[in-house]
């Protein structure tokens, strides 16, 4: 035991004296090793200072070599912009030298000019005073030959002259004056006519009674019913008055508004129709020949504004148009007469080169008021312009409307349009029924009134009755006694006839020479 606790001892001292003498020994190896790497780091430093040392002489000599070269490209840059500079100075030097040298010579030229106006204006001057000595001398030799003095001279002279001017100016204004009326005239008949002739509408009989059929002459005494009770609520509903008589198989419908004798007329049509005729019935036709005809007040209002073109009308406007449908004037159809002056006046604008849009609608609206002068006071150019100023139309439509029938005197174009236009359509032959009976016999009355003058050997009346031509007897007749017989003859027809517009009275003398060569 203690061999081995002796063994382990000497065991234990061996190691720790290896341990004590081998560390001493390995510091010496790391020392030297360490030492030894330092050595060559050392070297390897020297040699990559070296090697840096180098290279920056290297890259220093480069960049000295780039910028001397920088420095001479510049150096040379700046000497070439230099000699340009100095040559464009030189060349402005030049150009400066010879503007110089240039006004030197215009200056010189015009105080030369200027001596030689001077000299100029002396000699003028000079010939100046001269020439009002001479005018001054002739002067008092012409006042001393006329007797006049110089302002007494001026004065007959300027009197002489006005005289002169005012005659020619006369003379210029009445040849002018009489060319434009002619060619006026000549002109205005062309646009009437033409007007006219694109123009016209059907006519149709005036009448305030309607007659409507039966088909037997039982149908009277229903309609008539027990103690008179139909025909009583018939008037009493429609404000007619129904007139039955011993006419056979027809009943005679009687009112002054058309309005309400024609719905009375489509109730007792549809009454008769039906044949349940009693007063709760009669009331429901009635009621129902009122719509309709709103429906056909209404459709022929849209009609009418249809066939003239002429839009933005007010929708109450539109009825009273279609109203006009049934509506007569001396047996002219109120409606058709409206849209006949609208396209007339349309027609007449055109041609003048007019408003035609307004000319036509003020045409369609001018009658306006006949749509309800059975119902409001007043006449129909009153009624028309209080409704066309409701419904906001413009001033110059509701001045033609108040001008038509010169209540007001006309203003404007348009107005003078839609009077001719309304005096075109009124006054045609066969457009009103009263002119279509005695239009033959104006037109005879007109030829014998013309006739009845000595010296006249024919008249002819021509132009729808608006001109007649009077052929004189040349022998009996001299030119200065036509202008007298002109003028009796149109004062005997203003009167004794009547008749629309004016009449042209046309006095043609004629003179034949006849000579036979033997």
């Amino acid at each position: 035991m203690e061999l081995w606790l002796a063994i382990v001892l000497i065991v234990v001292a061996l190691v720790v004296g290896v341990a004590v003498v081998g560390i001493p020994l390995g510091m010496q190896i790391r020392k030297r090793a360490a030492e030894k790497e330092i050595g060559s780091a050392e070297e390897e430093a020297k040699r990559i200072i070296n090697d840096s040392i180098k290279s920056a002489e290297s890259k220093k000599r480069e960049a000295l070599v780039e910028a001397k070269e920088e420095i001479l490209k510049a150096r040379n840059d700046f000497e070439r912009e230099q000699k340009e500079q100095r040559a464009d100075l030189q060349k402005q030097e030049r150009r400066l030298q010879q503007k110089e040298e240039n006004l030197d010579r215009k200056t010189e030229n015009m105080e030369k000019k200027e001596e030689h106006l001077q000299n100029k204006l002396a000699e003028l001057e000079q010939i100046r005073e001269e020439t009002e000595t001479v005018k001054k001398t002739q002067l008092e030799v012409l006042e001393r030959i006329s007797g006049f003095t110089a302002e007494e001279a001026k004065a007959y002279l300027i009197r002489q002259l006005e005289a002169d001017v005012t005659h020619e100016a006369a003379m210029k204004l009445r040849e002018i004056e009489a060319q434009y009326k002619e060619e006026a005239d000549t002109r205005a008949r062309e646009i009437l006519s033409l007007a006219i002739q694109r123009c016209a509408a059907d006519h149709v009989a005036e009448a305030t009674v309607s007659v409507v059929p039966l088909p037997n002459d039982e149908m009277k005494g229903r309609i008539i019913g027990r103690e008179g009770r139909n025909i009583r609520t018939l008037e009493t509903m429609t404000g007619v008055d129904l007139i039955i008589d011993d006419t056979p198989e027809a009943i005679t419908v009687s009112c002054f508004d058309p309005v309400r004798r024609e719905i009375a007329r489509l109730a007792l049509e549809k009454l008769i129709q039906d044949g349940r005729i009693h007063p709760s019935r009669i009331e429901e036709m009635v009621e129902k020949a009122k719509r309709e005809v709103d429906a056909t007040i209404k459709a022929e209002g849209e009609r009418a504004v249809f066939e003239t073109n002429v839009h933005g009308l007010h929708p109450e406007l539109i009825k009273l148009l279609g109203r006009m449908k049934y509506r007569t004037s001396y047996g002219q159809n109120v409606l058709n007469h409206s849209i006949e002056v609208s396209h007339l006046a349309g027609l007449l604008a055109a041609e003048i080169g007019a408003n035609v849009n307004e000319a036509k609608r003020a045409g369609l609206l001018h009658d306006l008021g006949k749509s309800i002068d059975h119902e409001v006071e007043g006449s129909h150019v009153q009624i028309g312009v209080e409704l066309a100023r409701k419904y906001r139309e413009s001033e110059g439509v509701i001045h033609a409307i108040e001008a038509h029938h010169n209540d007001v005197e006309p203003r404007t174009i348009v107005a003078c349009l839609v009077q001719a236009a309304d005096a075109i359509s009124a006054a045609r032959p066969g457009a009103r029924r009263e002119n279509l009976e005695n239009y033959i016999k104006r037109l005879e009355k007109l030829e014998e009134v013309t006739s009845s003058f000595p010296g006249v050997e024919k008249s002819y009346a021509i132009q729808a009755g608006r001109e007649v031509r009077i052929m004189v007897k040349p022998e009996q007749v001299s030119e200065d006694q036509m202008v007298l017989l002109a003028r009796g003859i149109a004062k005997k027809i203003e009167e004794e006839l009547e008749y629309p517009g004016q009449i042209k009275v046309n006095m043609i003398r004629e003179t034949k020479v006849i000579e036979y060569a033997k």
